[in-house]
């Protein structure tokens, strides 16, 4: 909330994560889909949700794993002490 890079589609991605995780049992490693964050981050266009997305990536709040099989979701791992320190 401090970190005055972030503005409200950020939240809204991490808001969304988070709510994976807490659904999944999850702290640390949340099985992902962007379908399912846009939903919930309610980002209803492709070019907004993958700026904000990366955006995160490259303020180091997120580690983004990508599956490339069909059979298996990627996954966002949460980087605790960049999230704690804002």
């Amino acid at each position: 909330m401090d970190d005055p890079q972030l503005n409200v589609w950020h939240l809204a991605i991490l808001t969304a994560i988070l709510t994976l995780g807490y659904r999944q049992g999850e702290r640390q490693r949340i099985k992902v889909s962007r379908s399912k964050i846009m939903t919930l981050s309610h980002i209803n266009t492709l070019p907004t949700y993958h700026k904000y997305f990366k955006q995160l990536q490259d303020l180091g709040y997120i580690k983004y794993m990508p599956s490339y099989h069909p059979g298996y979701r990627s996954e966002v791992e949460l980087y605790q002490e960049r999230l704690s320190h804002n």
